[in-house]
């Protein structure tokens, strides 16, 4: 018997050693994401959530520099080519409110036709697609420099069942 979508996934495992090396992660990312794509990243302040974002906009060729959403919790970027607009969505400062929440954002851009990647998503926001890629980034925490991050990619569904998630890796 077949497990249901949801419960195949792929998994993958990198260790990244700079900011750039995480940029990088981001570019490559691009090259497997498609319109329809929810894409959720976790890890502590710092981590490199905004920094693999920020690749991957580049990589998706969309319009506008990729900061932290912090204080608007959503920005859309409006692709320059082909390619389908990444929505970066920072889900901090959302209550446990969760996909109620994300629908009062009123984007201008629907779900569908974009990419998503929602930082601090976990527990607020699984309900927009049940194939999604988790993106983990443990970092070292406390009075460090150490720019070394363990991340963890791994793809919920059919979608990402047979993802070459392997390509992720420098």
């Amino acid at each position: 018997m077949e497990a249901p979508a949801a419960a195949r996934k792929a998994e993958t495992e990198l260790t990244v050693t700079s900011p750039e090396q995480m940029r990088d992660l981001g570019r490559r990312l691009a090259a497997l994401v498609r319109a329809g794509d929810l894409v959720m990243l976790s890890g502590e302040l710092g981590a490199g959530k905004t920094t693999l974002t920020r690749g991957l906009g580049e990589g998706l060729g969309v319009r506008g520099a990729v900061t932290s959403p912090t204080f608007v919790i959503a920005r859309v970027h409006p692709s320059l080519g082909e390619g389908p607009p990444l929505v970066h969505v920072d889900a901090y400062r959302l209550g446990g409110g969760g996909l109620d929440e994300m629908e009062d954002l009123d984007l201008d851009v629907s779900l569908p036709e974009s990419v998503i990647v929602v930082e601090w998503g976990e527990g607020k926001v699984e309900e927009l697609a049940e194939e999604r890629l988790q993106v983990r980034i443990h970092r070292a925490v406390g009075d460090t420099t150490d720019e070394v991050r363990q991340v963890t990619v791994t793809g919920l569904g059919e979608r990402w069942a047979s993802a070459d998630l392997g390509a992720l890796a420098a």
